[in-house]
């Protein structure tokens, strides 16, 4: 069988119940198989347990899904990487609408004009926050139909942050959250982008998976908060970074306890300065938003002692 398919062969395998029903029954085997790995089901073993009238019938379907989704091994059937990622959709039912929320108040201050107090709902597949007062969107970020099932008012803006938080750590070591893939990342003058009349942020990150195209892009400042230094910094003085919606530390931006300025052009360098009541954390980046280093400084009456 061929091993190299387009993708309209490949989704076309889909559209056939018994082929899904395969599927979902090889999910169900593994679940119960935890303890010794990957589920290898024998061919008799998937037949007993999918609603077809023929063992000629069920063997030409298992036939075109094997070597797509389904891999046969000396001891059964198991599941390619895409058998095993799209099983995980359909069981999720990730192909419908995201359920309406209504609205939902959460806590933040709006990026564009600083006032407090932002509304959460769903448009298309997006979580979108918006402020009340401007009216204009001050973040967005994908959602599932599974996520929203799963989460409403507070415990989905959780499961949104956490999600979120998943997605940047990857990203910030160059792995694409949705394919694996590699991660580009440029820092880009918030000049450059819409809304930048109102945006006191200076700098934002950039950053597009090279293989499947999926794009975020964050002020610098918080992008360079989910660092470990940030992380323990930000903890010592009261603030969950990890546990906080990003759209909270858009007050950071407006006092100016967060600040990001260009420092070196050959090569490109900015620091990142994170103030709380005494101590400052400084983050500097190269031009991909690597962190090159971090000090802390000590605000004294008689001067700044730097550490670290």
């Amino acid at each position: 069988m061929d091993t190299e398919r387009t993708a309209t062969e490949v989704f076309g395998l889909l559209a056939d119940e018994i082929r899904l029903d395969i599927l979902r029954t090889v999910a169900r085997a593994q679940q119960g198989n935890r303890t010794t790995g990957v589920a290898k089901l024998s061919f008799s073993e998937i037949y007993d347990r999918v609603n077809v009238d023929s063992t000629s019938k069920f063997s030409y379907h298992l036939g075109e899904l094997t070597g797509t989704f389904l891999r046969k091994h000396e001891d059964g059937y198991g599941f390619t990487h895409a058998g095993e990622r799209l099983v995980r959709f359909i069981l999720a039912e990730n192909y419908q609408q995201p359920s309406d929320i209504g609205t939902i108040e959460t806590d933040g201050i709006c990026l564009h004009c600083g006032e407090s107090g932002l509304r959460a709902a769903i448009q298309d597949q997006y979580f979108l926050l918006q402020c009340p007062a401007c009216e204009r969107p001050n973040f967005s970020y994908t959602v599932t139909p599974a996520q929203v099932q799963a989460h409403d008012g507070g415990a989905l803006i959780d499961a949104v942050t956490w999600a979120l938080v998943g997605d940047i750590l990857k990203m910030r070591e160059g792995v694409c959250p949705d394919c694996a893939g590699r991660i580009h990342t440029e820092v880009i003058p918030v000049s450059d982008q819409p809304l930048a009349d109102t945006d006191p942020a200076s700098f934002a990150t950039s950053s597009e998976c090279q293989q499947c195209l999926r794009f975020m892009s964050l002020p610098l400042t918080h992008a360079a908060a989910y660092h470990p230094e940030s992380v323990a910094f930000h903890w010592e003085h009261g603030v969950d970074i990890m546990g906080t919606g990003m759209w909270e530390f858009h007050r950071y931006l407006h006092d100016g306890q967060w600040t990001a300025e260009q420092v070196g052009t050959d090569p490109q360098e900015y620091r990142i300065e994170f103030r709380r009541e005494d101590a400052t954390l400084n983050v500097h980046l190269d031009e991909n938003a690597t962190v090159t280093r971090t000090e802390r400084v000590l605000r004294r009456d008689q001067g700044d002692r730097r550490t670290g």
